[in-house]
Formats: structure tokens, sequence, C-alpha cells
């Protein structure tokens, strides 16, 4: 099955499906034009921005308007676009730095996070943005294999990295001797009155490098274009205009908001960054999820979205329901990365609604985040699916044995095409031509669409996603493997009613060798991030269920585990 352009299913007579429509016809507010980009031809929103330099650099209207919230921080528009310009200029005249070239970015969601990511895109730089939970060999190959010239990393990130690599490091909220050089001794030296580096930044031209790990193998660098972001961004507010539209909802002049507990290394965060200065919003961060300081923030700040993983925004949905005064302003529950329970959708919609509603995304970093989107009524009519397609995104449902397309209904690898796909992998021609056919990204989904409903099914990958974290079998098993005392192991995923899977191990042990659960994560964590370790292990005494061509028998592991 292929759904491409003009075709109509009965679902888009209900729902969001005529507002978005309208929205995206000839003389909408959305309206796309069919191109051909590299050879391959895609339809793309005619409106601006058409980069995230441009996005940013519109900012300037904004003024003293909120922007970033953290703790008792918080910092304007204007006071952001300052320091980006100052730090963009430095980037250049200090560092010596040219577009093209690569700054990586290892941090939780602090202030800081953002305007070194904006200065990279102001500057025609490449933003890397390096997984906070990497351990220290994780972090320094990536570096590495970026060729990133410049690092900026808070204090956790920056002593796993300083002395390692061979780039400076700017360490940021640092404690304790370094030879980083400190971020505030950088800011003391910005010129806060530079103006926008003159530099010329087209769609087409790479803004960031974000590592998605595969099955084996070292993380894949999937490289977005200013397009790719772009296009998400507008997919976004497109839904948001359809929602508006749907309800007869006036255009509010209060400032829109998001709770941000999505890390801003993932594309879901990125999603939520450049959302924010698409619309003006705010956006508020923490140290570290905590639903007491989250219920705070969005009754403080008056915030009307919250964004994250379904175990953070089931316990925010729960805190709402419980205190509903403190929740007035809270509009939009969005939730992605992890399989999210129908019931919680429909327990938002029947406790909180209609103000407050749920939506769900699908998609991958190399679709930019959300290639399919299901929000809203449309939710909850369907919360089996994971939505349609973004009006500017092609799909075809796959045989996997022939590579023939599949009708309505049956089941297949879902492969998409359109401007939030990304070309390929960073310095990685084999994977690339591995995942990307003409255009089409192959997800290594199983999936099916009937009336237009995208549902996804299973995973031909062999990818455990724990509370919206990719951990990736083939390399958790080389970790244990690793160790003396084991002899052979096998990782798969477990249903979790919060996180979505958790990771399981089938270890099979030498002979005498002590089991103990700790001590095996211990020893795994020093090879791979604390979330990838097993928290369920199954020992064996004899080899593990395999196929005939010594194949694991990860769905006998999987049934008979307990």
């Amino acid at each position: 099955m292929t759904m491409m352009h003009g075709e109509r299913t009965p679902a888009d007579s209900t729902g969001l499906g005529p507002h978005i429509a309208a929205l995206t016809a000839p003389d909408g507010e959305f309206a796309l034009d069919e191109v051909e980009v590299d050879g391959v031809p895609q339809r793309i929103y005619r409106r601006g921005p058409h980069t995230l330099r441009e996005m940013l650099l519109a900012t300037a209207d904004l003024g003293d308007r909120p922007f970033t919230v953290y703790r008792d921080e918080r910092r304007s528009y204007a006071e952001h676009l300052r320091l980006v310009l100052g730090l963009a200029a430095a980037l250049r005249d200090e560092y010596g730095l040219v577009p093209g070239d690569r700054v990586a970015i290892a941090m939780r969601n602090y202030p800081e996070w953002s305007p070194v990511f904006w200065a990279t895109q102001v500057a025609g730089l490449v933003a890397v943005p390096l997984n906070a939970w990497w351990s220290g060999p994780e972090l320094v190959w990536a570096v590495g294999d970026s060729g990133a010239a410049l690092v900026v990393a808070d204090g956790e990130r920056a002593a796993r990295l300083t002395g390692h690599v061979d780039v400076p490091v700017v360490r940021v909220r640092g404690e304790g001797a370094s030879t980083a050089r400190e971020w505030d001794d950088l800011v003391s030296t910005l010129d806060l009155t530079a103006p926008p580096p003159d530099v010329d930044v087209t769609p087409g031209d790479p803004s960031t490098i974000l590592y998605t790990s595969g099955t084996t193998g070292r993380p894949k660098g999937a490289v977005h274009s200013h397009r790719n972001h772009i296009t998400n961004a507008l997919n976004v507010l497109l839904t948001a205009r359809a929602i508006a539209r749907a309800t007869g909802s006036a255009p509010s002049t209060a400032q829109p908001g998001t709770l941000l507990s999505y890390p801003l290394f993932h594309i879901a965060g990125l999603n939520s960054l450049y959302g924010a200065v698409l619309t003006g919003a705010k956006i508020a961060t923490q140290y570290r999820w905590d639903v007491d300081e989250a219920r705070a923030l969005v009754r403080d700040e008056r915030l009307t979205a919250a964004a994250g993983v379904p175990t953070t925004m089931r316990e925010l949905a729960e805190a709402a329901i419980a205190n509903p005064d403190d929740m007035t302003t809270l509009t939009r529950i969005g939730m992605g990365g992890a399989p999210i329970p129908a019931e919680l959708v429909g327990r938002i919609d029947a406790a909180l609604g209609p103000r407050t509603f749920a939506a769900n995304g699908y998609g991958s970093t190399e679709t930019t985040s959300a290639i399919c989107a299901n929000s809203w009524r449309d939710y909850v009519d369907h919360p089996d699916s994971v939505g349609r397609p973004a009006p500017g995104a092609d799909l075809r449902i796959v045989d996997p044995a022939d590579l023939t397309d599949l009708p309505d209904g049956e089941i297949g690898e879902l492969w998409f095409r359109g401007p939030n796909v990304v070309r390929g992998y960073w310095r990685n021609p084999t994977a690339t031509a591995e995942a990307f056919v003409d255009g089409w990204y192959r997800t290594g989904d199983l999936g099916f669409v009937r009336d237009g409903w995208v549902h996804v099914v299973d995973r031909l990958k062999d990818v455990v996603i724990r509370g919206g974290e990719n951990v990736y079998c083939a390399q958790v098993e080389d970790a244990l493997q690793s160790l003396p005392w084991v002899v052979e192991a096998a990782v798969y995923g477990l249903p979790h009613a919060t996180l979505g899977e958790e990771v399981a191990a089938a270890v099979r042990t030498a002979p005498g060798a002590a089991r103990d659960v700790e001590a095996l994560r211990a020893a795994v964590t020093e090879r791979v991030a604390g979330f990838a370790a097993p928290t369920a292990v199954v020992w064996f005494d004899g080899e593990l269920p395999r196929t005939a061509t010594g194949k694991v028998l990860k769905r006998e592991l999987r049934e008979g585990h307990g």
C-alpha cells in the first residue's frame, strides 16, 4: 500500500482531517509546493521560516518576553538573542569555526543548552547533541566520529571528556579544578552587541547530527537539514491551528508555555525547543523529573503544554486530575518515545477534557520526530493508532520478504518519504544504503493502515524502548559477553507498566559463577549507559534456545520469562 498526496480516506471527513485539508489547500496558511530535492519528489511548506537561522532571528521582535525558566533563573528572548549572537561571533572569530564545522553539546537541560544550539544555527555550523546518559567512552567516540571542533559540556560530562578528546572543552556549571574553559569566562568575553554572522544558510544545509544506535556496531549519526527541522516544526504548528479551527477557539493573548521533560539531546526535545521559538512560547525545564516541581511550574508559570515520555506524562496527568486548580492553563499533554496505553488517553479525556487533551507522535530520529500524529478528539476515537502521516509525508507498507507494497489492512514494514526524512547517516554509506531507498526510509517497524489510520504492531529491529530511550540489544549483549563469567547472553524487552518496556536478559554463566543481578548491572554500565543495563535477568545453566541456524529464540525467552 502506498499513501500518496491527494489520496483521501473516510477518516478525512471527521476530526481534524477537514481542517488540515483546508489549511494545506493552495490558498491556505500551510500551502504545499511540489518540488524535487536531490532527485526525490517532495511537498514542502510554502510559508516560512525556511531555516532555523531565520526562525531564531525573528525572535528580535519578542523583546523581554520570557523564554527559558529553570529553577529561579529566567532569561528573556532579548537576553537569549544577544547571548546567541555574541556566542556565534566567538565561535567564528575566537575558535575559527566556519560553516559546516561541528559543535558537540553534552549536558542536562540547563539554560545554557539553548544558546549554544542556536549559535550554531545562526553561524551555519552543525550542532551535535550527545546523549547525556552515555558513558565516557561513548561520548569520546561520538566527539571523534562527528569531527567536532569544540565541545560544550556540563560538569558531569566535562569530567568524562576532558583529557580524552583533542578539541577544546567548555565546561558549564562545573565544580572543582578542570583544564576545560569555564562557561562564565567565555560569556564574559562575548560581544553582546554583535550582529548576526554574515553567512548564507539554506534549507538544505546540514543543521544537526543526532546519534541513534544501530542493532549492531557503533551508533549512527543522522544528518538533519534545516528543512527537516523546519518541516517538523510547521507540522506541529499546523496541528495546533487545526485544533483551534475545530474548536472555534479565538487566538489567546497569553504567552504559551511548555514544560519540557524530554532531554534536549533527543529529537523530541529539540522539537519542543524550536517549537517554542516559532510560537514565542516559554520553556520550563528541570534538573531531573519531579512531578511536584512540575505541578508547581505549570501552576506558577501558567504553562499550556507538557511534553515527555508516557512515564512522566502519566504522573503529570494524575497530578492534574488530583489538583485541577493547579493545572487550569494546561491544554495539551504530548507523549511519545514509548508505547502509550490506550487507557491513559481515555483517562485524560474523561478527567480533564475537553480543556486538556492528549497528543501522540510517531517517528524517529531519522524522520525528525513525529511523521505521524494523533491528537485531540482523533486520539480519543483512535487510541490504538499512532495517527495519520503529516501532509508532506508519503507512506508505503512493504512486504519485508519481497519489498512489494501490501494492501490496506495487511501488516508490513513502514516506509516513509518526505521533507522531514533525513538523507542519510554521517560518514556511513553502508548504513545509509541499508536504511534509505530512493528517498524512502525503512523504519524497521511493522504496521498496517486501515481507513487512513496508521497502526504499529512490532519491530523488525532488535530494539527495546525503555522510557523513551532506545536500547540496542546487540550492544548490551556484547557488554554482557565481555564479562569473564558470562558464557552467552541474549537481551530483549518485556512489557512494563510505566516505562513501556524494561530491558531483560537471559544469561548463561560459567560454572560456579555468582549470580548477582546488581553486580552484573554494575559491570555492564561500565560499557553502556545505565538505562541499557538489564533489570530483569533469567539465569541459564545450559545453552539458550536457538534455531537450527543458531539464532537465539527471543520470542521463546519472552514467553517463558518469569
